[in-house]
């Protein structure tokens, strides 16, 4: 029960050190820098002149649930994050190695299951994963042949380096790798961490294809463990294969604009629940039993993301479309598609900027089945049958009134939660706001 009390005070007593043990920051600092401390009275260049950079941040996301669901309630969750990067180059004299370490800690409910929406895609999205502390990467990196190849090897989130997508919208179907979205249980995103090695290579200027192995273990995405050991270094017992994704990348220029394109295929090792049928092919829903295991779990993405207007990089819109497909046997949620559009300098404010989004997550007809057929043969245990898709749509606005803060109202609509029209509706009113140290 200690542990739920001293959070919050240990990460503002670590925030109130920085601040206060690297002098006083001036106003101008704070007012033209990306960082809400400035440049720590030059300390900050300094060190990263010598190879050290920090990565100190803070993120609240609050949520009032309209409609849909059974409670009108307002629920808060937030994250901080304490980074650091060393040039190995620059500190040893190790040619093309840096060292990375992130340690975060997250607090706070879900409006989603206090006010049982039914939803599948959090509505906030830096919950989850266990609300408490995460070693989020440790992790090297050593590039070779004029840094044409990658190499990492550590702990490191699965969509850090794989299908890697920003996370500027609030609802979890717009933010971060999208088959983490699909099939959570294996692959895992921000903030947990998973023993892994990845190798990139840069085939053009604007090409490239990176393959990876990750740890497949249970522990990785079970909450309570999370809480237990989720600052430990430790290989977990209980591993059952491994997560290869192969991931092809192409980043354009096309008419002077910034482009995205990435295509991937994963296989995990790992055997998979059926979930339909049992060990001796017969339904699981009328013969009980053990579900059947099949011998692997896989599936694909695409990613494309544009900038179609305005100044590369700077002012204008861009568009993006995420699509990802797993295997129907044992997924849950079986293919998730968002399509959305965000434009940069609106209203002349360069750091302003909006953006609108849909998105549908299948839930899939299979499991379905197997649901339809347990309420025809359990009367009085009936539960919702989810077969069809979770419709979202998200719009906000992202005011920086200075560059290190970001504050991001927004509007979602949940069509169908879950993927079942037994579900109602939901309305919800959204603010995410981001904090640079």
């Amino acid at each position: 029960m200690r542990n739920k009390f001293i959070k919050r005070p240990l990460a503002t007593a670590m925030l109130a050190c920085l601040a206060f043990g690297t002098g006083a920051v001036h106003a101008d600092d704070a007012s033209a820098g990306k960082y809400l401390f400035g440049d720590w009275n030059g300390a900050r260049t300094r060190l990263a002149d010598k190879g050290i950079t920090f990565d100190f941040g803070y993120g609240f996301e609050a949520a009032h649930n309209y409609s849909g669901g059974d409670r009108r309630i307002t629920r808060y969750t937030d994250q901080w994050k304490f980074g650091t990067a060393l040039d190995l180059d620059k500190l040893w004299g190790w040619h093309g190695a840096t060292f990375k370490l992130i340690v975060t800690d997250r607090n706070g409910r879900d409006i989603g299951a206090d006010a049982h929406i039914g939803n599948n895609q959090l509505i906030q999205e830096v919950y989850g994963r266990g609300q408490t502390w995460h070693l989020t990467m440790f992790e090297l990196e050593q590039k070779f042949f004029d840094d044409r190849l990658t190499w990492k090897i550590g702990r490191m989130p699965v969509g850090e380096d794989i299908n890697n997508f920003s996370c500027d919208f609030m609802n979890l179907s717009f933010c971060g790798a999208q088959p983490g979205n699909v099939v959570g249980d294996y692959w895992v995103n921000w903030p947990t961490s998973l023993w892994a090695t990845v190798l990139k290579l840069n085939t053009t200027s604007d090409t490239f294809v990176q393959i990876a192995a990750y740890q497949v273990n249970p522990k990785y995405v079970d909450d309570g463990y999370a809480r237990r050991r989720g600052l430990d270094l430790d290989f977990p017992s209980g591993t059952t294969g491994a997560l290869i994704p192969l991931e092809f990348g192409w980043k354009p220029t096309i008419n002077g604009l910034p482009g995205s394109y990435r295509a991937g295929v994963w296989y995990n090792t790992s055997k998979g629940n059926d979930l339909y049928l049992n060990e001796d092919h017969q339904p699981l829903a009328t013969a009980g039993g053990e579900p059947l295991q099949r011998s692997s779990r896989k599936g694909a993405w695409i990613t494309f993301q544009q900038q179609v207007s305005g100044e590369a990089g700077g002012r204008g819109t861009t568009v993006f479309l995420n699509i990802t497909s797993a295997d129907h046997a044992t997924s849950p949620t079986n293919n998730q598609i968002a399509l959305g559009m965000e434009y940069k300098g609106i209203f002349g404010r360069a750091n302003d900027f909006v953006g609108a989004a849909i998105a549908g997550t299948h839930a899939n007809g299979y499991a379905a089945r197997n649901q339809r057929l347990f309420n025809a043969t359990h009367p009085g245990q009936e539960g919702i049958v989810n077969d069809g898709y979770e419709k979202v749509a998200e719009v906000f606005y992202s005011w920086s009134p200075i560059p290190s803060i970001a504050i991001r109202p927004n509007l979602q609509y949940i069509k169908d939660p879950g993927g079942s029209k037994q579900n109602d509706n939901a309305f919800v009113l959204g603010l995410k706001t981001s904090v640079a140290f």
